[in-house]
């Protein structure tokens, strides 16, 4: 029975690794279009404090042909939590022009990416830059998580919720 249970798991171990190799990365790119990429840059960068990685552009003819649009150009700004190989990439891109759904008021008011979670070493001084760009805060934040840890709801310009996650200081 127990050769059985052996041969199970390494199978299983085999399996499972095998599926994680389809990726050549650990990390996912999220492309987010905005209403003003400035005054989203300012909240991001200012407010949150990610920092710009690198810009590009994505001409008429390859927006065309890959499908990202029918044949609009942009400029994509990359934004990261820190400036390194192995942070998560949030890309911000506009076309100039206001988002045709209502702003949510809750998370459930809409489908699709509704959230992203950002864990901070300090919570006081990413209030304080929000506060300054008189970003509101929803619910009752901070809410204490357990005792060293708090949880800051927002929204960005756009409506995007922001979870932000960490000790006051």
């Amino acid at each position: 029975m127990k050769k059985w249970f052996f041969l199970i798991a390494a199978l299983l171990v085999t399996f499972a690794s095998h599926a994680q190799s389809n990726f050549s990365s650990k990390l996912i790119g999220l492309g987010v279009v905005v209403s003003d990429l400035d005054l989203s840059l300012d909240f991001y960068v200012n407010g949150i404090g990610m920092v710009k990685a690198y810009s590009f552009t994505i001409n008429e003819e390859f927006s065309k042909r890959s499908g990202l649009s029918n044949g609009v150009p942009a400029s994509v700004t990359v934004l990261k939590l820190e400036n390194s190989p192995d942070a998560s990439e949030w890309k911000l891109m506009s076309f100039g022009k206001k988002a045709t759904h209502p702003k949510q008021t809750f998370i459930q008011d809409d489908t699709g990416v509704q959230y992203i979670t950002i864990h901070v070493k300090a919570l006081k001084p990413v209030i304080e830059r929000l506060k300054q760009r008189n970003v509101a805060f929803l619910g009752s934040s901070p809410t204490p998580l357990n005792q060293n840890t708090h949880f800051v709801l927002v929204q960005d310009p756009d409506g995007t919720f922001i979870e932000l996650i960490g000790p006051m200081e």
